[in-house]
């Protein structure tokens, strides 16, 4: 049997998240900006809740196209509210508009969202060697440089666990156990410049 990260047992959603996305370089401007609405959205949450209100979020927020979503007005995030496909939290509602707003100004200032924030691993893949998933760090001092510029830039939700969550499910960082499949196939597939 393929050994797998603890936490991909839990559910088939889960798991397939965990076989397919999780650890995977993202460098698509519009998955790189669903990723940070999700993440932003999972604050205080389970991921395997916003996994299952991921199509949701998609049809609601017109597949995280930055551009509508930073148009979002009053009587937009009203509809928002009132719709049970998503979490229904104000606060993370304006910051989703907020945050595409903050998007688009480091599209415009770095050319592409996903050369600024790429930088911060220089371009690469860190792969972490972790025995087990009680290993994990819930934040880094990375995810805090990380998280600490973003506010700068006026982004919200985006605190330095946050970020961390981000850099693994976009593939900044490989977080799988060693002794996951995937570890492994993520070395392989992407691996470090200075390996």
């Amino acid at each position: 049997m393929t050994t797998k990260c603890i936490w991909a047992l839990h559910s088939p959603l889960e798991e397939h998240y965990h076989d397919t996305e999780w650890g995977v370089p993202v460098h698509d401007e519009r998955l790189l900006f669903e990723f940070l609405i999700l993440e932003g959205a999972q604050a205080g949450l389970s991921w395997s809740t916003i996994l299952k209100k991921r199509e949701g979020y998609r049809l609601a927020f017109d597949n995280f196209d930055v551009e509508k979503v930073a148009r979002y007005n009053d009587k937009k995030i009203e509809e928002l509210m009132a719709n049970p496909e998503i979490i229904r939290n104000r606060l993370k509602i304006n910051a989703a508009i907020t945050n595409a707003r903050a998007f688009i100004n480091v599209q415009q200032s770095f050319g592409c969202f996903d050369r600024y924030i790429w930088h911060f691993v220089d371009d690469s893949t860190i792969h972490n060697e972790w025995k087990n998933h009680a290993e994990l760090p819930a934040s880094t001092r990375l995810s805090e440089i990380i998280s600490n510029d973003l506010k700068k830039r006026g982004f919200k939700f985006v605190g330095p666990t946050i970020c961390y969550a981000h850099m693994q499910a976009t593939g900044m960082i490989n977080d799988h156990t060693i002794d996951c499949f995937r570890h492994a196939q993520l070395k392989q597939a992407y691996p470090a410049k200075n390996q």
